[in-house]
């Protein structure tokens, strides 16, 4: 997927101090970086980072990071924050596949909202639900296992809900329309979902855990 090129992204970057620029320094040892013990939840594909920044502001007891691969998305995200102090939220800007090198058993829940769908069937390991990434997920999260996963793309939910099963997982609530859903699942949109929402294009949601 191709962004829009934010301007000065590379001094944005450098300049912030939500980004982490060294992350592989902190392996083992985030909770000191964020100064706590509190839970550390973890989205892999951050995007503009609409969400893992209202999370971060809606629970502030939680410790929240958001990975993005590309530059310019990571810009945008820390343009959003620039007059926002929050102790609870740090950024990275690297491929998901560095996770294993960034962090020890410390991550709780991962996040994965609207993430690049590979629809096609050659195109499926490239997926964040596919099960080459649920091993890597298993070198980093604390004790249970927790993924929860928002998508407009019918294929990626299928599938995850394939992977996830086959790999053990247990579905704590399962959504084919999450703005409709009666059970009123607690939800915080991300810039995309808020153009879905308008579009009232159904939105795929999935909560899963493994209880080590």
């Amino acid at each position: 997927m191709r962004y829009n090129t934010v301007k000065n992204a590379d001094n944005i970057l450098s300049s912030s101090d939500y980004l982490v620029r060294n992350p592989s320094k902190y392996k083992g040892s985030w909770s000191k970086l964020f100064n706590n013990n509190n839970p550390i939840m973890l989205e892999l594909g951050m995007g503009r980072g609409s969400f893992i920044i209202e999370m971060a502001r809606t629970h502030p007891n939680i410790n929240y990071i958001g990975l993005e691969i590309d530059i310019n998305q990571t810009a945008y995200a820390i343009n959003n924050i620039r007059n926002l102090k929050l102790n609870n939220l740090k950024m990275i800007c690297t491929d998901a596949k560095e996770i294993i090198n960034i962090f020890g058993r410390e991550i709780n829940t991962i996040y994965l909202t609207f993430s690049e769908p590979w629809p096609k069937r050659a195109d499926a390991k490239k997926r964040f639900t596919d099960v080459s990434y649920l091993k890597l997920y298993d070198r980093v999260f604390k004790k249970d296992k927790h993924i929860i996963l928002k998508t407009d793309n019918k294929i990626l939910f299928s599938s995850a809900i394939e992977s996830l099963s086959s790999y053990w997982y247990i579905f704590n609530k399962v959504s084919a329309d999450l703005h409709n859903d009666e059970r009123k699942i607690e939800n915080i949109m991300t810039d995309f979902e808020k153009q879905y929402f308008k579009e009232k294009r159904p939105i795929y949601y999935v909560d899963a855990y493994f209880k080590n």
